[in-house]
């Protein structure tokens, strides 16, 4: 039996595409009618709102209120993050410490937010993931394959893709790429910034039971690296346990057996198709699995 494709997309890309967000609060940026986030009624009854935060229980939005310039709206958004950190009141907030800053996605001037609080907003979170893999000397097809380390807080021991990390908003996605596959992987970084290939962007809609319930948009931005057969990745922090060189059927059984970390799916599955491994012949579903891969969010993309 064959590798069923929808199931794995389906665990990541789990809201259909026909919900209707009306039963969840929309957060508004100043001066801007289009939801960035969507929350959960309960998580707004539990968090402390400062005064720059109106909410509405009649038309179900938390509109930030304030100037709509950077500098304010990023002060309001720090202030209650520094609250609900000091109040220890959810646990997606591990640890009690602050996070990188990450960009709103698609706000109309440069609005900030902390990585860990994001998702009790429903905030769209940036990735960017490079799958580095070698030919040998038969033509064979390898990854490198990295699995996560025991301690991590999320998918400990879970495979991933070669080089992947959060864009932070000092970054660019291929600047992300290129940081994480130095601190990650050890890869020399001008081979790196010569070499890795923008190949596009997957999207998707989660409802995280992990979360709580909580809803949020994801980009994941992705780049190939043809890697030399002397080139090998070595763990250069604790993130990562070991590499290993998986040929194509080794990486579909991982994948089968549940062993990849869950949205790294959707990353080798859209490198199958690029490369031609997964093909309309070889594949019934192939249509519905490349508009699963690249759906329209209900969050702004652009300013």
């Amino acid at each position: 039996m064959g590798i069923n494709y929808l199931d794995l997309i389906n665990v990541v890309d789990n809201v259909p595409q026909d919900f209707v967000f009306n039963d969840l609060y929309k957060f508004l940026l100043p001066d801007d009618p289009r939801p960035h986030g969507f929350i959960l009624p309960e998580i707004v009854k539990q968090i402390p709102w400062t005064p720059e935060f109106l909410i509405s229980g009649e038309s179900k939005t938390v509109q930030l209120s304030c100037p709509p310039a950077t500098e304010s709206c990023n002060a309001a958004i720090q202030s209650l993050v520094d609250l609900l950190i000091d109040r220890k009141i959810f646990s997606n907030i591990h640890n009690d410490r602050h996070s990188e800053m990450n960009k709103i996605l698609g706000a109309r001037f440069d609005v900030q937010i902390e990585r860990f609080p994001k998702s009790l907003f429903g905030i769209a979170s940036r990735g960017a993931h490079l799958t580095g893999y070698t030919m040998t000397s038969s033509g064979e097809m390898k990854f490198w394959i990295p699995r996560r380390s025991p301690h991590l807080f999320t998918y400990p021991n879970k495979l991933d893709t070669t080089v992947a990390g959060g864009v932070k908003a000092s970054q660019s996605p291929f600047s992300c790429v290129v940081d994480e596959s130095d601190e990650e992987a050890s890869l020399d970084r001008a081979y790196v910034t010569e070499h890795a290939k923008s190949v596009g962007v997957l999207t998707y809609v989660t409802v995280s039971e992990r979360r709580g319930g909580l809803y949020q948009s994801d980009v994941l931005y992705v780049y190939d690296l043809e890697m030399p057969p002397d080139m090998v990745p070595k763990p250069n922090d604790d993130e990562v346990a070991e590499f290993v060189l998986m040929g194509i059927e080794e990486v579909k059984m991982a994948m089968q057996g549940g062993e990849f970390k869950d949205n790294c799916n959707l990353v080798m599955i859209d490198f199958f198709i690029r490369h031609g491994i997964l093909t309309p012949e070889n594949e019934r579903d192939y249509v519905e699995i490349c508009q699963r891969l690249h759906r329209r969010l209900p969050v702004p993309i652009a300013g």
